[in-house]
């Protein structure tokens, strides 16, 4: 079995840099330059499936097992549960703009930039208060059969981008990831 730790790190490297491609296209939103609405759908289709429905699911066990084993930490990570809710909601917010303005229906600019704002700055700070203040207390607190525990949340459940079978929708985005790897 893998170091769940260093998956659950690799995961956040993974998010931040599809994090960084969404941003990129927002900027490009900003310059008022054509921004590439599949793309930014594919980034969150992708963070809403398997982000939000395998990874955050995860994390959720994870945290009720260190609360149990370190209370102190309980307002952290209650925060960081909200946010797996709002991450969700936003995300999902994002993604009805984006399919409006790909389809070109009459869609507020105004609601899609605060949307892809919302969900940077969430996701971000999200990531970031987990390597920072949660991970670190994971490596300490948690067991080999925690581990488990958390890992048989979504057994089946594999990465549809990053993992060894690239599901066909993920194709185009993990090209492009893999040729800027390379770049």
């Amino acid at each position: 079995m893998a170091n769940p730790l260093a998956v659950w790190h690799t995961d956040h490297i993974h998010f931040a840099r599809l994090l960084d491609l969404l941003e990129q296209q927002v900027s490009a939103f900003h310059r008022e330059e054509p921004p590439n609405y599949g793309l930014m759908g594919t980034i969150i289709g992708y963070l809403r499936k398997y982000g939000d429905l395998v990874h955050h699911p995860r994390e959720d066990v994870a945290y009720a097992l260190i609360v149990d084993r370190e209370p102190g930490m309980r307002i952290v990570l209650s925060r960081l549960l909200q946010e797996h809710r709002v991450i969700a909601t936003v995300g999902e917010e994002l993604l009805n703009r984006l399919h409006e303005a790909e389809n070109e229906i009459v869609t507020s600019r105004t609601a899609l930039e605060a949307a892809a704002a919302m969900y940077l700055v969430y996701y971000r700070n999200h990531l970031f208060t987990e390597e920072k203040q949660v991970m670190p207390r994971a490596a300490q607190l948690l067991t080999e059969e925690d581990w488990a525990e958390i890992a048989a949340t979504d057994p089946a459940s594999s990465d549809p981008l990053f993992g060894a079978n690239v599901e066909e929708r993920f194709s185009t985005l993990r090209q492009q990831i893999d040729a800027e790897a390379k770049a």
